[in-house]
């Protein structure tokens, strides 16, 4: 199948000002976490009122697992972040923040419970965490790094008629 999307410049320039800025995000969110040694996921995965609560439950209460979901947390956010704002492997970062946001999500869905745990303000059903998931696959399917960004000479790919 022939990809037939075509970005004008205008397009092309707002994506990959949101991918940037996504970058920035992920990347900020990792080095926070990196410089505060008293940082951990366990409060968070304790927390989990989602369809796998018991599974984040379960990381939570094991300390290998808690090691490895807090390495992984935090370098993955970093390599994510590094990833989208230099266009280095674009799609693979990508696709990788889409599936720790979601994961995100998951553990903590927009629901009605959590709107009354957490208070007014709160979205229902979408909230930042899907709204990122879904930015992040528009981003995998239109790999903005091939046409600005390090992948353009890693890769060396016309992409979208540019």
């Amino acid at each position: 199948m022939k990809n037939t999307f075509q970005a004008n410049g205008w397009q092309l320039f707002f994506l990959v000002v949101v991918r940037v800025l996504l970058g920035w995000y992920f990347l900020y969110e990792g080095v926070i976490k990196l410089l505060n040694p008293n940082w951990t996921a366990f409060g968070f995965l304790k927390s989990s009122e989602g369809v796998l609560s018991n599974f984040f439950n379960q990381l939570a209460d094991s300390s290998t697992a808690l090691e490895i979901v807090n390495f992984m947390n935090v370098w993955g956010l970093i390599a994510i972040g590094l990833g989208l704002m230099t266009g280095t492997l674009g799609r693979l970062a990508a696709i990788s923040g889409a599936i720790l946001v979601f994961l995100y999500y998951l553990a903590h869905p927009a629901t009605i419970e959590a709107q009354q745990l957490i208070g007014a303000g709160q979205a229902l059903l979408v909230d930042k965490n899907l709204i990122f998931t879904v930015m992040l696959l528009v981003l995998f399917t239109i790999p903005t790094s091939y046409i600005i960004g390090f992948d353009r000479l890693i890769f060396k790919k016309k992409v979208y008629g540019r």
